[in-house]
């Protein structure tokens, strides 16, 4: 892997931003959420925000990997940026969240997930580049989108 490879994926959750921005930014309920996520350990105190750290353990191709991320950027409830550097790797995970429709509570929201990696250094490939290198976009295109619709169905469930 040479450059920078990107998957963008999408789903609409019949949810305000609002709520859907609740449920993505509550990082000790994830594992509760995300059936892919194992374990979180959040590293900083004080609300979500930039600077907020946290370790994630997801069990990917049978194998637990953990990844330490930060918030690089956040727009409550619009956006949030993390990234994380593993094994040679830089990656980038964008969320954004758009309204549809009449802005009200019980309102629809495209909620879009834009996962980015590049090598770091000339250094042995982390896990989602190895990931895309053996599976291609579409795996991981797949697996990000499994992780969109537990989360609608948290947030839906919730109403």
């Amino acid at each position: 892997m040479t450059g920078t490879t990107s998957v963008v994926v999408e789903r609409r959750v019949a949810a305000s931003p609002g709520r859907v921005w609740e449920s993505i930014t509550d990082l000790r309920d994830m594992p509760r959420v995300l059936s892919g996520v194992e374990k979180v350990e959040v590293l900083t105190q004080g609300g979500f925000g930039v600077g907020t750290r946290w370790r994630e353990t997801r069990r990917m191709m049978g194998k637990a990997a953990t990844e330490e991320m930060t918030v690089t950027a956040c727009e409550p409830p619009e956006r949030y940026v993390t990234v994380a550097d593993s094994h040679g790797m830089h990656y980038v995970n964008e969320i954004t969240l758009h309204p549809e429709g009449p802005a009200v509570s019980a309102g629809t929201t495209t909620l879009r997930m834009t996962f980015s990696a590049r090598p770091a250094h000339d250094r042995k490939p982390g896990l989602a580049a190895r990931l895309m290198n053996r599976f291609g976009a579409k795996a991981v295109a797949r697996a990000l989108a499994k992780d969109l619709a537990e989360i609608a169905a948290a947030v839906e469930s919730r109403a």
